[in-house]
């Protein structure tokens, strides 16, 4: 649902990836996208994270109509990029419905859940063994 704050409509979406969690609002604007009160180009330094992160909007031909601020926490910068895709796709939704399926089938809106494996004791990470000697 559309919240409106002193005459601007902004849409939120919440993206996860990893161990990183970004919290999404777009508002009507000219495409400059924010990240933890930072430029995109300041914030992120690989342009692969950049791409990665105007996926949704390229997808559904908004890169230029909505303006993205985002607070993103955890994990590195690989994971909140993909936090944050997962995030503009949600908003993007929100914000129309017709984008669904561009969305859906280029899967920004499924929330990728592979996460880090848990030790196990007896180990030394979640799978490496101590080294094994017969004597």
């Amino acid at each position: 649902m559309p919240k409106a704050s002193s005459d601007k409509i902004m849409f939120y979406g919440t993206g996860r990836r990893k161990s990183s969690i970004a919290r999404v609002r777009i508002v009507p604007g000219t495409g400059k996208i924010t990240i933890n009160s930072k430029d995109i180009d300041e914030y992120l330094t690989l342009e692969t994270l950049k791409v990665i992160v105007r996926q949704p909007l390229v997808a559904t031909d908004t890169l230029n109509k909505y303006d993205v601020i985002c607070k993103v926490t955890g994990g590195g910068f690989s994971g909140q990029a993909g936090a944050i895709r997962h995030g503009i796709a949600r908003a993007l939704n929100e914000a129309n419905s017709e984008y669904r399926p561009m969305l859906k089938v280029k899967g920004f809106l499924t929330r990728d859940s592979r996460t880090k494996e848990r030790k196990k004791y007896g180990l030394k990470k979640s799978r490496k063994a101590p080294q094994f000697s017969k004597r």
